[in-house]
């Protein structure tokens, strides 16, 4: 596929499913075009497009596809170079530590609108622990490295950047990485394509959502 294909990306500014894409887009050096809206009140255009009323949207010259993992997979597979592994089984694994990561970031977002302590520790707790099932895979070499990058990488960098976001914002929101992990984060923070897939004031943006939502986290802060 060349770059005469329109991209567009429809989304909202803090959202951690359409920043994998991003990352992904910009990692491969793809035009494209995004689009923010606001989910709590979205436009009638996109709840026509979207049928399950969630972003991203991903916009093929006027076709929609939905689902970050299918939109991360279609990315992929049309522009160059390839960031999946060509092995079947590498493959596989690889597309089920990215769900692994989904349900991380849903824990993660459990923890930022968390309404008292008692949930922060639960939830920081959890994270602590699921974090650990990522030591074998990253010691095993599975992901990416310092010369090549996965799909898992463009995954699990969000999660990462809010993890980081959240500590600043307040301290017992700090999650302790094990060794392997802190360095696969520190890693992917550093890379241009995660810099640059986000607005410029995402940090503000991110700790005003939380203040509006009544986070404990901040209010507590």
């Amino acid at each position: 596929m060349n770059q005469e294909t329109e991209i567009k990306l429809v989304s909202f500014r803090l959202c951690p499913f359409v920043q994998r894409s991003v990352i992904l887009l910009e990692r491969k050096g793809v035009r494209y075009q995004i689009e923010y809206i606001e989910l709590e009140h979205p436009p009638q255009w996109f709840q026509q497009l979207s049928p399950l009323g969630k972003v991203p949207l991903l916009l093929v010259d006027g076709e929609v596809l939905f689902e970050s993992a299918v939109i991360l997979d279609y990315i992929d597979e049309s522009f160059p170079p390839r960031f999946h592994p060509e092995d079947n089984l590498k493959r596989a694994r690889h597309k089920a530590w990215i769900e692994f990561g989904s349900s991380l970031l849903v824990l993660q977002h459990e923890l930022a609108m968390a309404a008292d302590r008692r949930v922060v520790d639960e939830k920081r707790g959890d994270l602590q622990a699921k974090l650990n099932y990522l030591v074998a895979p990253l010691e095993e070499g599975l992901f990416g490295d310092s010369v090549y990058f996965s799909l898992v990488d463009a995954a699990f960098a969000p999660l990462f950047m809010r993890l980081d976001l959240l500590s600043r914002l307040n301290p017992l929101a700090k999650v302790d990485y094990p060794r392997a992990v802190a360095g696969w984060a520190e890693r992917l923070a550093s890379l241009p394509c995660v810099k640059d897939s986000v607005v410029e004031d995402f940090p503000q943006r991110f700790s005003a959502y939380l203040e509006s939502k009544g986070a404990w986290l901040v209010m507590a802060g």
